[in-house]
């Protein structure tokens, strides 16, 4: 792996394992939910990223093209979160700022990590 294909995969990995540590921070600490008991919050939004992990370390390309579907959903819970709740704002911005890191530097690892095609003659 050349240094540019290193960089992008440690910027995927900043991204995964922040929202990793971001959601117990945000959720059981600064902002507790108000219909569900925080620890079973936590283990409803960080099961999902468990699913990726050992395909994560091991910079296998299927798992991480899967998992920047996964980077979409934690996108989504930001924006939303951000939107309705003033309180949470912070912690959401970073969810979204996380995520977006997560799903950029995938896409360019997945596209300095392929195999070069050849172009049709025309």
């Amino acid at each position: 792996m050349n240094l540019q294909a290193r960089l992008l995969y440690a910027l995927t990995l900043f991204g995964y394992f922040g929202i990793m540590a971001l959601l117990p921070v945000w959720i059981g600490w600064f902002k507790p939910p108000g219909l569900l008991i925080p620890p079973v919050a936590i283990v409803l939004l960080a099961l999902p990223l468990f699913f990726a992990l050992r395909g994560m370390l091991h910079a296998r390309r299927y798992t991480i093209a899967w998992s920047l579907f996964l980077s979409l959903l934690y996108f989504t819970h930001g924006i939303i979160e951000a939107w309705s709740e003033p309180v949470a704002r912070w912690g959401a911005l970073a969810e979204v700022f996380l995520a977006t890191c997560w799903l950029a530097g995938g896409i360019a690892w997945i596209r300095a990590t392929s195999p070069k095609r050849k172009s049709p003659d025309t």
